[in-house]
C-alpha cells in the first residue's frame, strides 16, 4: 500500500476501531483511526495532545465517545471506568438523559476530542437504549442543547429501532447513521460509516466472500465513506479488505 493509504481508493477510507499494531507502524498503512478507549474512560489531555502531535498531519482520528453519556450506570462496560461514579447521582448517566452528569460528560468528551482534533464522534447506544417516548425525547434534548463544535455526530442505533423513524432523527438532528453492513442499512448521512463488529462475534475472521461482497456494496452507494473493522482479526481483515480496493484503483486507472 502506497503512502496515499487508501483514502484515494474510491473515496473510502479504510481503518481499525482501536490500535491492532504498534501507533507508529498503524500511521504507515492507514489514514484513520477510531479511538476506542475513550469510551471507557477519557483519557488526560496531555495524552490526546501527543497522540495527534505523533500522527502524520494528513492522518484522521475519530473517536467514540464517553460510555457516561450513551450508557446508563448498570452496564457492565463501566467496569473498565478507572474513576468511580457517584453513585449518589447513578441514575444520572447515560441514555442522553438530561442531566448535569450527562451535560458535563459531553463537555469533557469534547475537551478530548479537540484535543486530538478528531473530526467524527461515534455514539454507540446500547440494545437496551429502545425507541421508548423518553428515550426520544432525551437524543432530542441531548443534540439540540450542546454546543456540537466544528465535529461530525455519527449514531450507532441498536436493537430493534424502526428504520424510517431512525432516518427521521437523523434529519432532523443532523446525525450520520453508523450500520454494520452486514447486519443493516445504511440510511441517513452524506457519508456512509461501516463499523464492523463481526458477523457471530468480535473473534469472527471475514473470509474473501464476505469481502468481496462488502466491497461490492459499497462501491454500489456512490458516495464517500468509512468501513472501519472492530473485531477481533481486524488487522488482517482491513489489510484484505484495502488489497481488493487497491486493485480496483489499479483496473480503473489502466
Amino acid at each position: 500500500m502506497s503512502e496515499q493509504h487508501a483514502e484515494t481508493l474510491a473515496g473510502i477510507r479504510v481503518g481499525c476501531c482501536g490500535f491492532p499494531e504498534a501507533r507508529t507502524l498503524y500511521y504507515k498503512h492507514y489514514p484513520v483511526v477510531e479511538i476506542q478507549q475513550t469510551f471507557y474512560q477519557l483519557p488526560r489531555s496531555e495524552t490526546a495532545y501527543k497522540w495527534r502531535r505523533d500522527a502524520p498531519a494528513n492522518f484522521e482520528f475519530n473517536m467514540k465517545v464517553w460510555q457516561a453519556i450513551t450508557h446508563e450506570a448498570t452496564s457492565p462496560t463501566y467496569r473498565r471506568m478507572r474513576a468511580p461514579i457517584n453513585y449518589m447521582h447513578k441514575t444520572d448517566y447515560g441514555f442522553f438523559k438530561p442531566t448535569r452528569v450527562v451535560f458535563k460528560a459531553w463537555e469533557e468528551t469534547k475537551k478530548i476530542a479537540q484535543a486530538m482534533q478528531a473530526r467524527i464522534l461515534i455514539f454507540q447506544c446500547p440494545g437496551s437504549f429502545t425507541p421508548t417516548e423518553i428515550h426520544i425525547k432525551n437524543l432530542r434534548k441531548f443534540f439540540t442543547s450542546i454546543n456540537r463544535g466544528n465535529f461530525q455526530f455519527l449514531w450507532e442505533p441498536r436493537g430493534n429501532w424502526d428504520p424510517h423513524l431512525v432516518k427521521e432523527l437523523c434529519s432532523e438532528l443532523n446525525l450520520v447513521h453508523g450500520i454494520d453492513p452486514f447486519r443493516g442499512s445504511h440510511l441517513a448521512g452524506d457519508f456512509f460509516y461501516f463499523r464492523l463488529h463481526g458477523r457471530i462475534s468480535y473473534r469472527y475472521q471475514y473470509p474473501d466472500e464476505d469481502l468481496r461482497k462488502l466491497l461490492e456494496h459499497v462501491l454500489s452507494l456512490d458516495k464517500l465513506g468509512y468501513v472501519m473493522f472492530n473485531n477481533s482479526n481486524m488487522k488482517n481483515d482491513s489489510a484484505r479488505f484495502m488489497k481488493l480496493l487497491q486493485e480496483i484503483n489499479e483496473a480503473q486507472s489502466s
